[in-house]
């Protein structure tokens, strides 16, 4: 992994769910033709791209890499976004594996969802989107970090009654906003551009 210089909030990282060494089976070009290619989903936002990769670079899946500004990359040479059902099968069960790294990595993150999550109506609150939280778990979410702040997983399984692997149901919400385009509400999955648009 290379470190980028200048502004870190500029750069949009990803990881790597699938790698094609000989190219998209889409492609019509001949094979001497065609680039490395795969598919990818960001880490700050979840995005899905599909990506062309310099050739002479070898990557395994699960390799960081940087996706935008195009200036920034060292190993992408093209990109684009794409809906779920345009990843290759194997990107797509690769997805959910990836999806819980990074939702592990960032753990302080996505603690913090269950921190600050705020009510979207006055009958539905952020923590409803979540699979498996009706109102009571939420009300027992939201009494307690009003004591404390949660700061890590174990402890909000451990002080909320009734939630067990709060990881696990974030990874499960962010995988259906991935896959369903007709949600009405999205939390994570594109989050970074809905705060640009503000």
């Amino acid at each position: 992994m290379s470190e980028a210089d200048g502004d870190e909030t500029d750069v949009r990282r990803a990881v790597v769910l699938d790698y094609l060494a000989h190219g998209l089976s889409d492609d019509g070009r001949p094979q001497y033709a065609k680039s490395p290619a795969g598919y990818a989903v960001g880490i700050e936002d979840f995005q899905l791209y599909q990506v062309a990769f310099d050739e002479n670079e070898r990557l395994t899946i699960g390799s960081e890499v940087v996706v935008e500004p195009a200036a920034e990359r060292d190993v992408v040479t093209e990109c684009h976004r794409v809906g779920y059902d345009a990843l290759s099968s194997g990107a797509q069960s690769e997805l959910e594996y990836v999806v819980a790294d990074l939702v592990a990595e960032y753990e302080e993150r996505f603690v913090d969802f269950y921190n600050d999550a705020q009510p979207i109506t006055l009958r539905l609150h952020q923590l409803n989107l979540l699979p498996g939280i009706g109102k009571k778990l939420r009300n027992g979410i939201l009494d307690e970090r009003k004591r404390k702040p949660f700061e890590s997983f174990d402890e909000l399984a451990e002080r909320v009654s009734g939630l067990h692997d709060p990881d696990e149901i974030l990874v499960e919400r962010i995988l259906e906003e991935l896959r369903e385009d007709d949600l009405k509400y999205r939390t994570f999955v594109g989050r970074r551009e809905q705060e640009q648009n503000q």
